[in-house]
């Protein structure tokens, strides 16, 4: 990238020669001991947030370690993923044109992401009986159920489609035919609040988006130059959802956890 400063190029120079360097393990990992594949993608999202100067704070109880459910996010940038993945050993879901980009859907694949086509009609049931799979054997599972990102100023509506078919596929799976059994759902806000320390407002905030029509190469260069990012993790309480709630209530219950959490984070108090 033309024009990046020193320190900027140095950063991405030493992310790059990570990448290379952990690709070849990962894919040996993946290969000789698959129970162990969360181990390198973790290193690699912590010395991602490294390189490009992301700090992660966290707020409210996280998921306790090793236990399996839905961590149910918002969505703001390409960021996420490894704010998110530095954090535990998470599998992702992602829509199916991710897996096609150069470089990124590679590294996806080796997350074994679940792709998700919503241009097929039974695309939401195949991939419900692999999240089903994933929940069965106790992994936790990253929904970004708004279904796109924002503009990093407001939480768009989530769907519930996916949450109630996964709650099916996981009972079918568990080996109860009727599904009836709970799942923990984590609601999650994920919030970039500024640079270097300094609370951002509007125009910081939608600048550290990634939305809309905008490029890949230009959000990292404004990343990079940027320098150290604040993001923000704010837990809501586990929501069960199965036998005394359904989908759409736990997804409602969900929604509304992560745009209270999100309000606490920008306005920096805490709301009744």
């Amino acid at each position: 990238m033309k024009g990046l400063r020193a320190g900027a190029i140095l950063r991405l120079s030493l992310l790059s020669l990570s990448t290379a360097a952990l690709l070849p393990a990962q894919l040996l990992v993946a290969r000789l001991a698959p129970a162990h594949g969360a181990v390198i993608p973790r290193l690699f999202h912590r010395i991602t947030c490294r390189c490009l100067g992301v700090r992660r704070h966290v707020r409210g109880t996280p998921p306790p370690s090793g236990s399996s459910g839905l961590i149910v996010a918002n969505h703001v940038s390409w960021l996420d993923i490894s704010v998110l993945g530095a954090e535990r050993p998470v599998c992702f879901v992602a829509k199916s044109e991710v897996a096609g980009w150069p470089v990124i859907g590679f590294l996806a694949r080796l997350q074994r992401t679940v792709f998700i086509d919503r241009s097929r009609r039974a695309a939401t049931a195949d991939v419900a009986a692999q999240m089903g799979a994933r929940l069965s054997a106790g992994e936790a599972v990253v929904l970004f159920a708004e279904g796109t990102t924002g503009d990093g100023t407001r939480i768009l509506p989530l769907r519930s489609s996916l949450l109630g078919a996964a709650h099916e596929a996981l009972g079918k799976g568990a080996g109860d035919p009727d599904g009836d059994g709970d799942i923990a759902v984590y609601p999650l806000a994920i919030s970039y609040t500024g640079f270097h320390g300094m609370a951002g407002g509007r125009v910081e905030r939608t600048a550290l988006a990634w939305y809309g029509d905008t490029e890949l190469a230009p959000h990292l260069r404004t990343v990079l130059e940027v320098g150290a990012i604040d993001v923000e993790l704010a837990w809501g309480e586990p929501i069960a959802m199965g036998r005394k709630t359904s989908r759409k209530e736990a997804t409602r219950q969900a929604e509304a956890a992560i745009r209270k959490a999100r309000q606490e984070t920008v306005s920096g108090r805490p709301l009744a």
